[in-house]
């Protein structure tokens, strides 16, 4: 049993060879303490002092054949365990490599029969999947380098059966090698793929932010009073602020596109949406200028109602009060009139800066083609009669006023 040269020839076979081995050695480690037990008895017999059953060198060289013969089934039990265990190192290294052929042609098949996607929720679920793989190919790699390695001791033993063994190495790492190669080349082009799916959807939505816009910034709504065109004018400067923002990615579509592999950058569709895009985005920023200057002007118009209104109050009750006034007699009510028009000349300075502000703005707005131009032009000459008419009733009221304290003043001095 221990010379036989039956290794196996499969690795389930050679794992049965080395359990019928173990017993056998169990079965040696047995009959051992048998046989060191009986020789240990035999060899009181050669120590005997006076009758000697048996010569006693016949019982010593019979201890030492028995334990010769058992020293040399030992060395054939543990020389077989070898050359067993040897097998078994073999036939687990062809095993693991058919396992890595079979990975590999699993992989092969399925890599071939995958696509890119069709949108960017299918490549990056795909891409998803391709990570996942490409762990499990590094955790195979991993395993096939410790194969390689036991094939590489085995051939350093130079023992049985390692024929084939260089040859099966250099053909699982050709195969090893295609799949790496085949498993990049699809990773690039998912990478292509999802490149251009991304830049897709930047693009559209990029085009719906615009569209979005172009509807804000197009509106003809420029506030009814004061109030609600400043607040339409912050509105719209912050949108301003946000279209000044996205000129950088309009800009840089164009470069995006040249990063984008040549299948996809060199389509006629997508060259084309790049141009609308850049189109779209020029009229957005040039409605977005008009409106400024509309709110502006909007706002210029409602501040210089505001304005007239404001100086038109003050003149109704200056002139109220001048139309009701009488030039009093006495020196003393003359004097308190007096200072009361020297008040009054300052408030007119004021009010009348006030006024030329108003024409200056009334001006601007009609050289500058406003549309309510003849709205504003005729609040302009009402507020200016107004004020005529109450320049002239002070002048009239002064010239009274001087009349009478020249006469006081007579009276006094006569």
């Amino acid at each position: 049993l221990l010379v036989s040269k039956d290794l196996g020839k499969h690795l389930l076979e050679v794992e049965d060879l080395l359990q019928k081995h173990g017993l056998l050695e169990a079965d040696v480690s047995a009959q051992t303490e048998r046989v060191q037990a009986l020789n240990a008895a035999a060899l009181k017999f050669s120590e005997l002092e006076g009758y000697q059953p048996c010569d006693p060198q016949i019982i010593c060289n019979r201890v030492s054949h028995v334990q010769t013969c058992l020293e040399e089934l030992e060395e054939l039990a543990a020389k077989r365990r070898k050359e067993l265990e040897d097998s078994r190192q073999l036939w687990t290294f062809f095993q693991e490599m058919e396992e890595a052929e079979a990975w590999i042609r699993e992989k092969e098949k399925i890599l071939a029969a995958k696509s890119c996607g069709r949108d960017l929720s299918s490549v990056l679920t795909l891409t998803n999947k391709h990570k996942t793989m490409l762990g499990e190919l590094g955790n195979r790699r991993a395993l096939l380098h410790q194969t390689m390695k036991k094939g590489e001791k085995i051939l350093a033993k130079k023992s049985f059966g390692s024929v084939g063994i260089q040859e099966k190495m250099r053909e699982v790492c050709l195969r090893w090698k295609k799949l790496e190669e085949v498993t990049g080349l699809h990773q690039q082009r998912l990478e292509d793929a999802l490149n251009f799916f991304q830049f897709s959807a930047e693009t559209d939505d990029l085009v719906a932010w615009l569209q979005d816009t172009y509807r804000i910034v197009s509106s003809d709504d420029f506030g009814h009073d004061d109030y609600s065109s400043q607040a339409l004018l912050r509105k719209h400067r912050a949108v301003v602020e946000e279209v000044e923002k996205h000129r950088a990615s309009v800009l840089s579509l164009r470069k995006q596109l040249a990063l984008l592999a040549p299948d996809h950058r060199q389509g006629v569709d997508v060259q084309i949406r790049v141009v609308e895009v850049e189109q779209l985005y020029g009229e957005v920023a040039e409605v977005a200028v008009l409106r400024t200057q509309w709110l502006q002007d909007a706002l210029a118009v409602y501040r210089m109602f505001s304005e007239v209104h404001a100086c038109e109050v003050w003149v109704d009750e200056k002139e109220q009060w001048l139309e009701k006034m009488e030039v009093p007699e006495e020196l003393d009510e003359v004097e308190v009139v007096q200072h009361r028009f020297e008040s009054l000349d300052q408030e007119m300075n004021s009010v009348m800066g006030r006024i030329l502000d108003v024409n200056q703005v009334v001006q601007q707005l009609v050289d500058g083609g406003h549309p309510s131009s003849e709205e504003v032009r005729s609040c302009q000459d009402h507020l200016n009669s107004r004020w005529n008419r109450v320049v002239e009733l002070v002048e009239n009221k002064k010239v009274q006023l001087s009349s009478v304290l020249k006469i006081q003043n007579f009276l006094l001095e006569c």
